[in-house]
């Protein structure tokens, strides 16, 4: 038997180790990193972060869940007002142009990387993805990571259920009714369901119909964009999603993410979400991957034949302003810069999660192997934004203070659904608040988002 003077020998000596890692671990330089994912995503981001203090000796990257992507927004700006703000932000799409307005809160990537002396070239990555995040005059701003785009998925054993080729989704929207109808005659009470609905059902509807979602094209033409929403097609959509609640065929699932959760637990047969869903589907979906398609988003084939590319969304990584803040903390935030951004780091985020890979190297590292043989639709977000050369209507969009305008589409889209409105009113109700919205920002912010 071991005695007890070696027990309390070897507790002592783990307890001398512990204490010594504990040691080294504060005298690296620490990097606060903020970030907006929840489970199991959140923990595939936190483990970059470790791993990357597991492969040198000098920063230690302290990467916390801050609640979702608005309120980790408004937690950010909060900080920077209080004057401690994170070293690192990520921020989801539709805060690049509150962000880039906050000239003196942020330091562009490219910047940060030219001041570090890193060799950084942004044409690394991909063009839809880099366009997003730069200034006019092509300077990167912040730095990609999980750029997603949403897709559709579907639940196979509820196809079978239901008389439908598992194997092969709606192309459509009337084949989408006409799936629902039947999905719901099998006795599946949630053919169809969307989250961000927003981001699925607006502004990746526009651009995949290639009408705009705003002039100045979509706002990356200027501060003085307006939207452009109550459009007939827009209109049309709406009611086809409230005569589809009606007849049982579909059911809104909440706002922002909310809906993921029906389609995880195997209620809702199909939803529209982020391709990044991939990841939580394939481990809670009942029947995990032999249940799964994956597919492109329906479209009015009586409105356009091909539709084009739908556009990015997800979130990216911004570098904060704070007093007293170090050369050798931003060296520290560049050196995690550069490490996410190897090739092997952007491919398995990529193979792990379903966000698409954002480098070219990333991408080829991905297809010298049989990844995407052997897990048939995990190609889909990346086909689907590559379909089309962009057009002014499916560059993206960058307008000022998205988020508050998102919660505007979002209440007047509930009201139509709850029968409050019709249609057309509530388009016309968002187009008018969300316009004052834009107005707001750019008498705010007028020339700062132009600034190089």
């Amino acid at each position: 038997m071991i005695s007890r003077r070696h027990l309390l020998s070897a507790a002592a000596g783990l307890a001398l180790v512990a204490s010594a890692s504990a040691a080294s671990a504060q005298q690296r330089v620490q990097i606060d990193f903020w970030h907006g994912l929840t489970q199991p995503l959140g923990g595939m981001l936190e483990q970059i972060a470790a791993d990357f203090n597991a492969s040198q000796q000098r920063y230690q990257v302290n990467a916390t869940f801050r609640g979702a992507y608005p309120e980790t927004m408004v937690a950010a700006i909060a900080a920077y007002r209080a004057g401690n703000a994170p070293h690192i932000v990520q921020m989801f799409e539709v805060g690049t142009a509150t962000m880039m307005a906050a000239r003196g809160a942020i330091v562009p990537v490219q910047d940060l990387m030219a001041e570090a002396g890193m060799a950084f070239n942004p044409n690394d990555y991909i063009a839809s993805v880099r366009g997003y995040y730069s200034l006019p005059n092509g300077v990167l701003v912040s730095m990609p990571f999980n750029s997603s785009t949403s897709i559709l998925f579907w639940n196979k054993e509820h196809f079978r259920r239901a008389g439908l080729n598992p194997e092969q989704p709606p192309r459509t929207w009337a084949e989408t009714r006409e799936f629902a109808t039947k999905l719901k005659a099998a006795g599946l009470n949630c053919p169809l369901t969307t989250a961000w609905p927003t981001w699925t059902q607006f502004e990746q509807f526009s651009a995949i119909h290639d009408v705009p979602l705003a002039t100045k094209s979509n706002g990356l033409g200027g501060m003085d964009a307006q939207l452009r929403i109550n459009s007939p097609l827009h209109v049309r959509h709406v009611q086809t999603l409230v005569d589809m609640q009606k007849e049982g065929t579909f059911r809104y699932g909440g706002r922002d993410g909310a809906a993921d959760a029906l389609m995880a637990s195997g209620e809702c047969s199909m939803i529209h979400a982020s391709s990044g869903l991939r990841a939580r589907l394939l481990r809670e979906l009942p029947g995990g991957v032999a249940n799964l398609g994956a597919g492109f988003l329906p479209f009015y084939d009586d409105h356009i034949r091909e539709p084009k590319n739908s556009i990015i969304g997800g979130a990216s990584f911004w570098v904060m302003q704070k007093p007293g803040r170090t050369r050798e903390e931003f060296r520290g935030v560049a050196e995690f810069f550069r490490y996410i951004g190897r090739p092997e780091v952007v491919a398995k985020w990529h193979t792990d999660t379903g966000f698409l890979p954002i480098t070219q190297a990333g991408f080829e590292m991905v297809q010298r192997t049989n990844f995407y043989q052997q897990n048939p639709g995990a190609d889909v977000p990346a086909r689907q934004m590559l379909r089309t050369p962009t057009t002014e209507n499916s560059m993206g969009l960058r307008l000022g203070n998205m988020p508050e305008i998102r919660v505007v589409i979002q209440e007047e889209l509930e009201r139509a659904l709850q029968g409050q409105q019709t249609a057309k009113q509530a388009m016309d109700r968002a187009v008018e608040r969300g316009n004052t919205i834009l107005r707001n920002f750019e008498r705010a912010n007028r020339g700062a988002a132009t600034r190089g």
